[in-house]
């Protein structure tokens, strides 16, 4: 069985990926009914709004979170389940963009990050195939590979032990010898992504967080100095917003959408390959590629499979994305052979131009985060404890990022066609 284009499912009953399906089932949360008040009001039930609502309410704050679908929805519960430190830009090219300051506080929380979700995970006894073996970036050519020698020297130099893998370590430790080399990060590590994002708003909920699913926030205004969000069934009262959609945000605040540019990630999973997966990534690292199309590969738990690359789910019952999938297979594992695939999925990513993530006051009061570039797990739950400091009252110099207003993007209506038709002729030029 094949999921088919899983993002246009509205229901929230209907599942988006596999991870959907493979991660423990949560509590069902209820609707909203009526009016409530509260102190603050989340919006989004991903990793950044349940870790804010975490985080808030371990300090005492009330908190509600209303989320229009289920919890993990969006880009939390379609994401690969990577948890890397959190950027997509070198670290030695931060500085370039934030000065020498300020970068050396994000490159401080984010070089943290694996260490805040695995110890969050550790401390709830989360159920979610968390695996803390290191990811790899790996070279997909010589160039690849000295882009990577640059990144391990500046984390080395900054005390962060990652380890530069020559050609023959890589291919021991993925079971392929299709790479130049790779970057291990033996700190970072690989969940089931949407079983994180429900067991993350379980461990809030454990807090004292209420979670309302299937609310779908429609508008949002200022009404005698507090904020109201208005749903389809009630209405909220509260001092401070979060708005944490990220690349699923939708036109709740004017121009938030403008903020980055979206684009799709899809990936492909086999049916469990038995004992002849114990071949690949034997010790269940994850991998991600230096390809200017990035694409990526990791197994779940049951020995599945699952490969990943830019753009849409293609062709008649995304038999384009499977065909390119089995290439993909074919040149890293030839002795697989043709397999079988189970689902296919795609998800949005939030990218912003210097592949930054951005800390907005879209108002007094009103907060949100964006542009994770496809770093959700780490980045998300890290903004989240960000957004919780920011509202009780942390000096913004205090915070991981510049807290800035809102900056619009103005070339992502040209950038988000222009990367959806590059990765579809990718796609099909692989696939031939």
């Amino acid at each position: 069985m094949t999921l088919k284009d899983s993002e246009k499912t509205t229901g929230a009953s209907q599942p988006i990926s596999l991870w959907d399906l493979s991660a423990p089932s949560s509590s069902e949360e209820a609707p909203l009914e009526g009016g409530i008040v509260t102190d603050v009001v989340i919006i989004g039930g991903g990793y950044t709004g349940s870790s804010t609502a975490l985080h808030l309410s371990e300090m005492g704050i009330e908190c509600v979170v209303l989320e229009a679908e289920k919890i993990g929805f969006g880009g939390s519960g379609r994401n690969c389940g990577m948890v890397n430190p959190g950027i997509w830009l070198p670290p030695q090219d931060v500085r370039t963009v934030l000065g020498d300051e300020s970068a050396d506080r994000f490159l401080d929380v984010m070089g943290r990050a694996p260490d805040t979700v695995f110890s969050l995970i550790d401390r709830f006894k989360m159920k979610c195939e968390a695996t803390r073996n290191g990811t790899i970036h790996a070279a997909h050519s010589p160039a690849g590979f000295k882009e990577l020698s640059a990144r391990a020297q500046e984390w080395q130099r900054r005390g962060r032990e990652v380890i530069l893998l020559d050609e023959d370590q890589t291919q021991d430790k993925i079971g392929t010898s299709y790479f130049y080399g790779g970057l291990l990060d033996p700190k970072a590590g690989t969940v089931n992504p949407m079983g994180y994002a429900r067991e993350l708003a379980a461990a809030a909920v454990s807090k004292g967080a209420v979670i309302y699913s299937q609310t779908r926030a429609l508008n949002l205004t200022q009404v005698n100095g507090k904020w109201q969000v208005r749903t389809q069934r009630g209405t909220v009262t509260a001092n401070q917003v979060v708005i944490g959609g990220n690349a699923y945000n939708d036109d709740l605040w004017p121009g938030l959408k403008q903020a980055y540019t979206p684009i799709h990630f899809y990936q492909v999973a086999t049916k469990p390959l038995g004992k002849i997966a114990d071949k690949i990534l034997p010790e269940a690292q994850s991998v991600w590629d230096t390809g200017l199309v990035m694409s990526s590969v990791r197994k779940d738990q049951f020995g599945r499979l699952i490969v990943g690359s830019m753009g849409k789910l293609a062709g008649k019952d995304n038999n384009q994305s499977e065909y390119w999938a089995q290439k993909r297979i074919n040149q890293m594992f030839p002795f697989l052979g043709k397999v079988e695939f189970e689902k296919a999925w795609h998800g949005k990513i939030a990218m912003t131009p210097d592949h930054l993530p951005r800390i907005h006051i879209l108002a007094p009061g009103l907060y949100t985060a964006v542009g994770f570039n496809g770093r959700g797990i780490t980045t998300g739950t890290v903004c989240g404890e960000a957004m919780a400091q920011l509202l009780t009252g942390a000096p913004e110099q205090d915070i991981m990022l510049p807290v800035t207003g809102l900056i619009k993007d103005r070339a992502a209506f040209i950038r988000e066609p222009a990367y959806e038709a590059c990765f579809k002729a990718w796609c099909y030029y692989k696939s031939i």
